[in-house]
């Protein structure tokens, strides 16, 4: 993709931003309509106070005369006022709903396909994308867009309204009105190139300083900290630099705005000028320009620009719209192209695992290369197989392949059924997997263990506690289950954090159990330890485990060993 959007890039954002709207289409009718009654009680107001002026200086009416017209006007103050809270609180509420239905997709499209396709993405520029990003959407949704449609309705309005007192005045609204779009569109066509880059420096900033706080043992084991510091002040120059070229462009649209509206409302104010002091004849159907319709139409031409303007002052959200929409939708779409394409016919559902055939096994990464195959295999429920080779070969794909996280040519299948037409979300409710590095969250015991079954009962809580050899480290603990662990499990050893995770495991019944090497980061004596809690607690479902040499305290009915794109098998 070139360093910038061109013309076509930036027109197919802009439609993807607003096909999002569908789902919200009610609450963006109702902020047009907020804004557009909030412009009817401006067109009143105007006439209030024109009639108000006209009736105390030409007519020379006491104020007893006018007295309905100040309590109209009053009224009419508190009716604007009470649009404009709604729609403030109307447009709040697009945007969240906007930004909360992108999020969603993300972050349902991430759960999708795994973690094997979002391994190629650091975790600062994830982040960066799925919050910051995503909020800089909302001034697009709840400002800009139902500020696009007033932009073109309220003008009309005014010009309506004024024609029939002075179609002078009128033309010259109409006349100048152009200036601020054309402006508005030279002064922003570079704008979501310049958003772009910044959001990019941003999301490089995050990811790398995330990576170096996570490494700081090792950046400062190895003396590096001066250099990385050097790093990351580079990368924050940069981003300071991006950023300092979107506000400078922010002001410099304002600006032209103001210029041009400032123009436009003096070449009306001149017109009347001149028409009062008898030098002008012309833009009254009655001959005499009359103080109401000069009045008139003076206060409601800074209105008749306001929707313009406002426009103006929030087109860098749109270019900060586009900016961010590139990043997602490019995210999205890559996410879809590694996502398991299904065929189309309906999924099948099953509660048992009787058999799992491959022939000519092939499994794709993500992006469809090959990464091992092709296999051949058979297994009979039940079963309990080790899966060794070295580091590379493909032992883990195979796994995620189970999992439903990569995608494969030739066959597969579960109880005589292609796996790629099972029903996945069914089908992992039949499995259980443990990994070297399983992930806790920052939160307590309790709610880690029960992340597996969040109705699981206290029965079973123990017994998953008990099986896992965790009741004596619970005693020792301040809040016993209820203590948080921190971040990364900060608060837990390697083999602490393995048990709460194998408790997990166990509180979850499965058919298929896939463990990755759940013992390669442990010491000898507490990998024995978790060896011996797995080869007590997994004797009633099947088991693969990927490991590199073979424990005497662990039993297997086979030994594949992967090698050369081709599963040995030792009995």
């Amino acid at each position: 993709m070139s360093s910038s959007l061109d013309k076509q890039r930036q027109k197919q954002l802009l439609s993807w931003l607003k096909v999002q709207t569908k789902q919200h289409k009610k609450i963006l009718r109702s902020s047009v309509l907020m804004g557009f009654m909030s412009a009817i009680c401006i067109v009143a107001q105007a006439v209030l106070l024109a009639l108000i002026l006209q009736n105390l200086i030409i007519v020379k009416s006491d104020f007893i005369a006018v007295i309905s017209y100040f309590i109209g006007l009053m009224a009419v103050f508190v009716m604007r006022a009470l649009l404009t809270y709604l729609r403030e609180k109307i447009n709040f509420v697009l945007g969240k709903s906007l930004r909360q239905s992108i999020r969603r997709q993300l972050i349902d499209k991430i759960e999708q396909v795994g973690p094997p396709a979002i391994s190629q993405y650091t975790s600062g520029g994830l982040s960066t994308l799925l919050i910051e990003q995503i909020e800089d959407l909302q001034d697009f949704y709840a400002r800009y867009l139902p500020q696009m449609r007033l932009a073109t309705m309220i003008p009309v309005l005014v010009l309506i309204v004024v024609l029939p007192f002075n179609w002078a005045a009128a033309l010259i609204l109409f006349c100048t009105a152009p200036l601020i779009p054309i402006f508005m569109i030279l002064v922003g066509m570079g704008a979501a190139d310049v958003n772009r880059k910044n959001f990019k420096a941003l999301a490089y900033l995050s990811g790398h300083f995330l990576d170096r706080i996570k490494g700081l043992s090792t950046i400062r084991l190895f003396n590096q900290g001066k250099n990385q510091t050097n790093a990351i002040h580079h990368a924050a120059e940069d981003f300071r630099i991006k950023t300092m070229s979107v506000l400078k462009m922010a002001f410099l649209s304002s600006a032209v705005l103001e210029f041009f509206t400032s123009i436009s409302i003096a070449v009306v104010a001149v017109y009347f000028g001149f028409s009062y002091l008898g030098e002008i004849h012309f833009g009254s159907y009655s001959g005499t320009v009359t103080l109401f319709a000069g009045f008139f139409a003076l206060i409601l031409a800074p209105e008749f620009f306001q929707p313009l303007r406002d426009l103006g002052t929030y087109y860098h959200a749109k270019a900060q719209a586009i900016a961010a929409a590139d990043n997602i939708e490019t995210f999205l779409a890559k996410l879809t192209t590694d996502v398991i394409k299904q065929p189309q016919i309906d999924t099948v559902k099953i509660d048992k695992i009787d058999t799992i055939i491959a022939q000519d096994l092939v499994i794709l990464s993500p992006d469809n290369q090959a990464i091992v195959g092709p296999l051949n295999f058979s297994l009979t429920a039940p079963f309990n197989i080790a899966l060794m080779g070295a580091s590379g070969e493909g032992k883990s794909s195979l796994l995620n392949l189970l999992l439903g996280f990569l995608p494969y040519t030739g066959s597969l299948k579960i109880n005589q059924v292609e796996f790629n037409t099972l029903d996945l979300t069914a089908w992992r409710e039949q499995l259980s997997w443990l990994g070297q590095n399983p992930y806790l969250l920052n939160d307590s015991i309790r709610n880690n263990i029960l992340l597996a079954n969040q109705n699981a009962s206290e029965d079973n809580l123990n017994d998953a506690i008990n099986n896992a050899q965790l009741t004596d480290f619970i005693k020792q603990l301040p809040n016993g289950i209820d203590t948080q662990i921190g971040e990364d499990a900060v608060r837990l050893s390697v083999g602490q954090a393995q048990r709460i995770a194998i408790a997990r495991a166990l509180l979850k019944p499965c058919k298929l159990l896939l463990l990755d090497e759940p013992t390669a980061s442990l010491d000898k004596q507490t990998a024995r330890e978790i060896e011996a809690i797995l080869a007590k607690n997994y004797h009633t479902c099947n088991i693969i485990t990927v490991i590199h040499h073979i424990s005497e305290v662990m039993s297997f009915d086979q030994i594949w060993q992967l090698s050369d794109q081709q599963i040995h098998i030792d009995k």
